[in-house]
């Protein structure tokens, strides 16, 4: 039996389910947030994992969950995978309050939480801790309509390497998976005329099964 324990936050999401369930089946400990519990978080509860539910758009909410994380057994890893592309449309037509919220989600509540675990890893094991958050478009050109989800993960990538600067006895990393078929994607097929040209590059990536699309199983092999 593994003795190390992962904490998934947003373990509801497609990549974080599909992690939590391969560290499972390895006989890993597994703890995890949800904002909607699903079959899916029922599946990972009868394989052992603790699950807290979790608003990230409610900092008392967060500040409670991180209360009940730490808690628990000290943690080896902690993986962020918490995203939503909304609210999508131009900057200008969008309201600002889902917008701002759309940062905070995105960013803000993520590095909240990455605080407030940060004092309760494993440094006692031979390997030292690891962080890892995931990256998402906007890099290199301008992601149209996405403007609030874009700059949440630009920052992100720079608070990765500010945090990897800073606090050295812990390996920070940030994975940019590309197109995976998850279900990130579905507020924009429900946005068509918001979205733009990238409502038929989704439908496209998304079509035949998401064969165009990273493999899931790939994304999965970080350890």
């Amino acid at each position: 039996m593994n003795n190390h324990h992962k904490i998934i936050i947003s373990i509801s999401s497609d990549i974080g389910f599909n992690l939590a369930k391969d560290w499972l089946d390895k006989g890993i400990k597994v703890s995890g947030t949800y904002r909607t519990k699903t079959d899916q978080c029922e599946e990972l509860e009868a394989l052992g994992a603790k699950l807290i539910k979790c608003d990230l758009s409610d900092i008392k909410s967060i500040d409670d969950s991180i209360r009940e994380l730490n808690k628990l057994q000290k943690w080896n890893d902690l993986v962020v995978a918490t995203g939503s592309l909304e609210p999508i449309g131009n900057f200008i037509d969008c309201d600002i309050d889902a917008w701002s919220n759309s940062i905070n989600v995105n960013f803000i509540s993520q590095i909240r939480f990455i605080h407030g675990l940060l004092p309760n890893r494993n440094l006692e094991d031979s390997s030292s801790p690891s962080v890892l958050m995931f990256a998402g478009p906007g890099t290199n050109n301008a992601t149209q309509d996405y403007s609030a989800y874009t700059i949440s993960k630009i920052a992100s990538i720079k608070m990765v390497e500010l945090f990897d600067t800073e606090i050295t006895d812990t390996s920070f990393s940030i994975l940019g998976p590309g197109w995976v078929k998850t279900k990130l994607h579905d507020s924009t097929i429900q946005s068509k005329d918001a979205g733009g040209s990238n409502y038929y590059k989704t439908i496209e990536m998304l079509g035949e099964d998401g064969k165009k699309c990273y493999p899931m199983e790939k994304v999965i092999e970080w350890e």
